[in-house]
């Protein structure tokens, strides 16, 4: 069983995208499965995406950045960002960090 967790930066600023909503889902086969939703914090974070460990499968972590930029007072291309992911859930941590701008976006696996 593992925990999943997210840091999103705005690049086009410099600084942390603070109340962005994110959720995250399992899928299984045609099936999508609402894990945990929630938003980020000052520092772009989004805490408790995995209340619980969840078990090796095929997830999704979502933002919605189109919200975000709208409140910023920007235009943007993407109205969401989607990580589509397998975890392994014998690991004990996958931090998928998302950086955003109005125009791009990119993720990694971070530490």
């Amino acid at each position: 069983m593992t925990r999943i967790t997210t840091h999103i930066l705005d690049t086009s600023l410099g600084q942390p995208a603070a109340g962005v909503r994110v959720w995250l889902e399992s899928l299984e086969g045609q099936k999508i499965t609402l894990i945990s939703e929630g938003q980020t914090d000052a520092d772009g974070r989004a805490a408790k995406l995995t209340p619980e460990p969840v078990a090796s499968g095929h997830y999704r972590l979502c933002a919605d950045i189109g919200a975000y930029f709208i409140a910023t007072g920007r235009d943007t291309l993407y109205h969401s960002a989607i990580i589509d992911v397998m975890i392994d859930g014998e690991q004990d941590h996958y931090h998928l960090p998302l950086l955003i701008s109005p125009y791009s976006y990119s993720t990694y696996r971070g530490s």
